[in-house]
């Protein structure tokens, strides 16, 4: 269930880059629409973050066990 999570929000993240540089592209500063598709970008992103955070608290998710000082 949590790969599903991360993998729509990844899909969030870039679809709303996109969105970004649409509208950069096309309304030419006229409207905030590439401002408000940025902010939803990192709204986004914090929120990934932190339930990712929340998860690995909550012993949903574990490292990997990748040795430190490789």
């Amino acid at each position: 269930m949590l790969k599903i999570f991360v993998a729509v929000a990844f899909v969030l993240i870039i679809g709303s880059m996109v969105s970004a540089l649409y509208f950069m592209n096309h309304d030419r500063g006229t409207t905030k629409r590439m401002v408000w598709s940025l902010a939803a970008r990192v709204g986004v992103s914090i929120t990934l973050f932190l339930c990712l955070l929340l998860a690995y608290r909550l012993g949903w998710i574990e490292p990997t066990g990748i040795p430190i000082g490789r």
